[in-house]
């Protein structure tokens, strides 16, 4: 059943949250630690089976979309809606976090002393080296380094020489991508049999090494957090009804899954292989998934801008510090810069609001207070990145992959032929190997 995945991954975060409570109240702290080193352990292991496909399976997915396309210029296109979007929906969630941590008044009363320090690197981003580090200066170092936007601004020169070659001819190399990402499916189907393991092990660890005490104080920001991100959610599924129709909530469906692995692990490397699997079941064309995601797991990162907006406003109201209008919104808009900068860096949203905040008065002795509930939150957060980038990537891929023209169809290889978005590839009358889900 194509459910039962599913059912087994939100088994293993009731029994994994159920467990870890278990292990923090009844084993002293000598036992307890060995249990949540070894937890820890197997959520390593899952984590690092994940990362050892990813750069493989974007590369394959993005080469042989791109190699399969009846035009390259439909590249420039793709890449400027995408970037449209993204801007658009990070400032608009940006200003939702900072407008409803103000309703909320979270951290208000809270009346912290500023002292100490962050406990963590607060250096302000370099903005120069991050537009630098977009290309890569090796292939090989970006693919080791999953780096989704160096392997992106590759894959796509790679795929559109090749898609040039291919007009000319039969192209062996073209074939073995192909082929190669067909292999990566079947690798990527059994990696995510251990998902539920994985799943148990991430969520287990994080509740026996914190339980629910260190939850208790800060309730009224975890709540207010968790209430505003229920909130986002009810408006970006209701953005995607208004670009998608009624397929919205079956998209919702389809990518619930990867939403549960992102929430259980903090880590939307981890749910990537089952995103493209539920995007590919939808109906978007994998060069679009291929091209899209990895640039939106870089510029796309709805939970984690509405984490820093609402996480600045708690430290201004936990501190009692007087900050006027502009200036929170010239903070607001600094934040929001950063958070571009931030793929691939452990805690990254953490890490921007501790190189902003200071620069604006706030302590960055308040990082320390974020950083006690950090992994709470981060779930939250990573699991909203899943479904922003997965409604991104549908719309997205919903007005880019239209039926194309009869000249067009008849210079497409028929191995690249993809139903509409939005229609499952079982309801069209031959299914094509790049549709196999990768369960």
């Amino acid at each position: 059943m194509k459910n039962k995945s599913t059912m087994w991954i939100l088994a293993a975060l009731v029994v994994g949250i159920a467990s870890g409570l278990l292990f923090h109240w009844l084993l002293p702290d000598g036992p307890r630690g060995s249990v949540v080193s070894v937890l820890d352990t197997v959520t390593h292991m899952f984590l690092n089976l994940i990362k050892m496909i990813i750069a493989p399976l974007i590369f394959a997915t993005l080469v042989s979309g791109i190699a399969g396309a009846a035009k390259s210029a439909g590249v420039g296109k793709l890449f400027g809606r995408s970037m449209v979007w993204f801007l658009s929906a990070s400032v608009l969630v940006g200003a939702f976090g900072f407008i409803t941590a103000h309703v909320l008044n979270v951290g208000h009363g809270l009346n912290l002393v500023p002292g100490g320090d962050a406990g963590m690197e607060t250096k302000p981003l370099d903005y120069a080296e991050f537009v630098t580090h977009i290309i890569p200066t090796s292939v090989f170092a970006a693919l080791t380094a999953n780096n989704p936007l160096q392997i992106l601004v590759f894959g796509a020169l790679f795929g559109i020489a090749l898609l040039n070659l291919r007009k000319r001819g039969r192209s062996s190399i073209a074939d073995a991508i192909d082929e190669l990402m067909g292999v990566m499916l079947k690798v990527t189907g059994y990696v995510m049999k251990a998902a539920p393991v994985g799943v148990f092990a991430g969520i287990a660890a994080a509740f026996t090494a914190q339980g629910l005490d260190a939850f208790a104080t800060y309730a009224s920001f975890i709540g207010g957090f968790y209430l505003s991100l229920s909130a986002l959610w009810v408006v970006m599924i209701a953005v995607a009804v208004a670009f998608l129709g009624k397929s919205a909530f079956r998209l919702v469906r389809l990518v619930r899954e990867p939403m549960v692995i992102a929430f259980a692990t903090s880590s939307s490397e981890a749910a990537l292989p089952k995103l493209i699997d539920g995007l590919t079941r939808f109906g978007i064309a994998k060069r679009t998934t291929g091209f899209v995601l990895p640039l939106g797991y870089s510029f796309n990162v709805d939970g984690s801008m509405m984490y820093m907006t609402f996480a600045s406003v708690f430290l201004l109201n936990a501190y009692g510090i007087d900050m006027d209008l502009g200036q929170q919104i010239a903070m607001t808009a600094m934040l929001l810069l950063s958070s571009k900068g931030m793929a691939g860096v452990p805690r990254g949203s953490l890490v921007v609001v501790a190189a902003v905040v200071p620069a604006f008065g706030i302590p960055a002795a308040g990082i320390g207070v974020l950083l006690v509930i950090d992994q709470l939150l981060d779930m939250g957060r990573t699991a909203t990145n899943i479904l922003g980038n997965a409604i991104a990537t549908a719309v997205i891929g919903r007005n880019h992959d239209r039926a194309p023209s009869a000249t067009d169809t008849k210079a497409m290889d028929s191995t690249t032929a993809e139903p509409p978005a939005g229609i499952h590839p079982t309801d069209v009358a031959v299914r094509t190997p790049e549709h196999a889900s990768v369960r």
